[in-house]
């Protein structure tokens, strides 16, 4: 073959591809993602990678956030066109709920791990492919306030069993948010929350300028929305801190005492580890309640790890019912890359999941290795066979290759026993592959 006949390998820009060993760890993890998600009464759902780009439109994302579809010799049928790539799972979850709404018990508790994709710009923390870990709850015509606290209660145990380090997960109410900055007299709160939205990308003196120059606040409008996104806390103080600055509006009532519900039913966490912060706004225009930004503490200016909140109109474009919800998603790409960059996960030198190699002694005994493979298999064990009979020591360099912590050795001749040697120790003992147990592997 020409050097003009070869496609060179490149990496494409914002997508991840782990080697062997690094997705052995990424796997567990959404295991224990899985498993916790389960242990709380969720269940799996998976929707299609595609949506119709009417649905995908209708929730405020931009155009150059999705990508279409098109065949490459579509001929003059377009209706691949009219299909998009899902950004989020939260409007393909909202879609599917209307389209089995006859089907499913309510509230329905859903759990869907899958890939998204946004055309933006790659950076560190962004990218054009990535996985999301999302749960959300939809209920008929109200979801209880039970599950705004049991939300960030799933992500805390989850983020704490993965020992990702240092972490917040912060909540805020856009109810708080519209209903002080209606008690100011602002006429469009929507715009504000946007403008606050940027405020950990343009500081604060950006969106003073914004509210000023732009949406034409007053100095004390502008001053007082300033001082409420400053406001931290993780109990009652936060709730009499927003009340000093003087705002009143039945709206801001409303959202306070759902942010104190919140506080106090997250009270037994770790000090710190969830707390209230009045800055985050969530840009999203569906978000309506409850909203959540996760941060990795070693790095403050990384993007959140997590997001999500409490919605109330997202299923209404497909069905007229009244179908609130609220969720919140891990970003598990986002998450796992950084840590994986910083040298903080554990990557050990396993390349696949094998417990157990099995020699081929030769080939006369081809078949009694297939044989005691099979007796370990039946036991719960990974087992490879060597794919030939070879030299012991070029079998034994595979296994030490591909980090493979045993090595079976079936009987050279009759009458002998079975050997099984521990890769890490180097000690080899007779073994029965019936009743054989194997240690526990880091």
């Amino acid at each position: 073959m020409t050097d003009e006949q070869i496609v060179r390998p490149t990496p494409i820009s914002g997508f991840t591809e782990w080697l062997p060993e690094v997705r052995l760890l990424e796997l567990a993890w959404l295991d224990r993602i899985r498993e916790a998600f389960e242990r709380y009464g969720f269940c799996s759902i998976e929707t299609p990678s595609v949506e119709a780009l009417d649905a995908l439109m209708a929730k405020g994302e931009t155009s150059q956030e999705v990508y279409t579809l098109r065949r490459l010799q579509g001929g003059e049928d377009d209706s691949d066109a009219r299909l998009g790539l899902h950004f989020d799972l939260t409007v393909p979850f909202a879609r599917y709920v209307a389209q089995h709404f006859n089907d499913l018990v309510f509230p329905f508790k859903r759990y869907q791990i899958q890939r998204v994709w946004r055309g933006e710009r790659p950076q560190e923390g962004r990218y054009r492919e990535f996985t999301q870990c999302d749960i959300d709850v939809i209920n008929v015509d109200q979801v209880p306030l039970h599950f705004d606290a049991e939300m960030p209660r799933i992500v805390h145990e989850i983020l704490t069993d993965l020992n990702i380090g240092p972490f917040s997960i912060n909540f805020n109410n856009r109810k708080v948010l519209q209903g002080f900055y209606e008690g100011l007299g602002i006429a469009d709160p929507i715009s504000v929350i946007q403008a606050a939205d940027k405020l950990d990308k343009i500081g604060e003196d950006g969106v003073a300028e914004i509210l000023t120059g732009r949406l034409g606040l007053s100095e004390e409008q502008t001053r007082g929305c300033l001082d409420l996104a400053a406001i931290r806390g993780t109990d009652s103080s936060v709730i009499e801190q927003v009340k000093d600055l003087g705002s009143k509006s039945d709206l801001l009532a409303e959202g306070l005492a759902e942010l104190a519900f919140v506080l106090d039913s997250l009270a037994d966490l770790p000090e710190g580890s969830i707390r209230a912060d009045l800055s985050i706004a969530r840009g999203l225009d569906y978000y309506t309640g409850t909203v959540y930004e996760g941060k990795l503490l070693d790095y403050p200016t990384y993007g959140s790890i997590c997001s999500g909140g409490r919605y109330e109109n997202l299923a209404g474009s497909f069905i007229r019912r009244s179908l609130p919800g609220i969720g919140i998603s891990i970003g598990l790409t986002r998450i796992f890359a950084k840590l994986l960059a910083e040298g903080k996960l554990p990557v050990n030198g396993r390349k696949c999941p094998s417990d157990v190699l099995v020699v081929v002694p030769s080939d006369e005994r081809a078949a009694l290795a297939g044989t005691t493979a099979a007796t370990l298999r039946s036991r719960g064990l990974k087992v490879e066979v060597y794919h030939q009979a070879d030299k012991l020591g070029k079998q034994i360099r595979y296994a030490s290759r591909k980090g493979i912590p045993f090595v079976w050795f079936p009987p050279f001749e009759d009458g002998k026993p079975h050997e099984v040697k521990d890769m890490t120790s180097g000690e080899q003992t007779p073994a029965d592959p019936g009743n054989w147990t194997c240690p526990a592997v880091s």
